[in-house]
């Protein structure tokens, strides 16, 4: 016998979109572009999305004081390749440089305390650090939550306080670095550049993903959103 209660509620089907390549960068990519936040500033656990199921995942446990100073994830459908590789490549003087294959990552500054990673908020390129690790562009881009009391006015990394920049700058160069390693990262910082080169970096990564997951760009069409 049908229990009637079933009948009378029905549940639809539902899921939830993979965060790399169900969610929209957003409309107004690359000035506005959607984030997906894996970790906050109080996480001692790194938590990065899992690439096949979507999930957050424990990358590992943080054994020392690096925390990150900011919100930080990454734009959906963006990919770290060839393009921004090349980019990085021209801007350094460098030659057989690529992406490290990893969605564009974003570290979003907002004053208010955000407890819990796994959500997405619209966010503004104002700047960024030209990263290396090894031989890979690893480039992190610098946002500002869209509508923050504090941080939400800005729109270029002249606009940031100095000294928060220099932080969030100490934080990659150092948050891979293991005390008791044998072998240490190597990792370095080229350039702090500004929102024009940012949104141009996200720009790249747009089309570096269109091409890894979705085939040649149509150039009547531009980049998708």
């Amino acid at each position: 016998m049908t229990d009637p209660s079933i009948a009378a509620f029905p549940i639809a089907p539902s899921h939830l979109a993979h965060p790399w390549h169900g969610i929209s960068p957003g409309t107004a990519a690359p000035a506005v572009v959607t984030a997906y936040i894996e970790i906050v500033p109080t996480d001692t656990v790194k938590y990065e999305v899992d690439k096949v199921t979507g999930h957050l995942r424990v990358d590992r446990p943080q054994k020392y004081s690096a925390l990150c100073p900011a919100l930080y994830g990454f734009v959906p459908r963006t990919l770290c390749g060839d393009l921004v590789g090349t980019y990085a490549g021209d801007r350094t003087g460098r030659r057989g440089v690529e992406g490290d294959g990893d969605p564009m990552d974003v570290c979003v500054l907002t004053e208010r305390t955000i407890n819990r990673g796994g959500f997405i908020c619209t966010v503004r390129p104002i700047g960024g650090f030209r990263m290396f690790d090894s031989a890979q562009a690893d480039d992190k881009i610098l946002a500002v939550l869209d509508g923050d009391a504090a941080y939400g006015a800005f729109r270029d990394l002249g606009d940031c306080p100095p000294a928060l920049v220099e932080r969030l700058r100490h934080y990659f160069l150092s948050y891979k670095d293991m005390p008791g390693a044998t072998e240490p990262r190597h990792t370095e910082i080229t350039h702090v550049y500004g929102a024009a080169e940012a949104q141009e970096i996200v720009r790249l990564s747009l089309e570096d993903y269109r091409r890894r997951f979705e085939g040649p760009a149509d150039p009547a069409i531009g980049i998708i959103t």
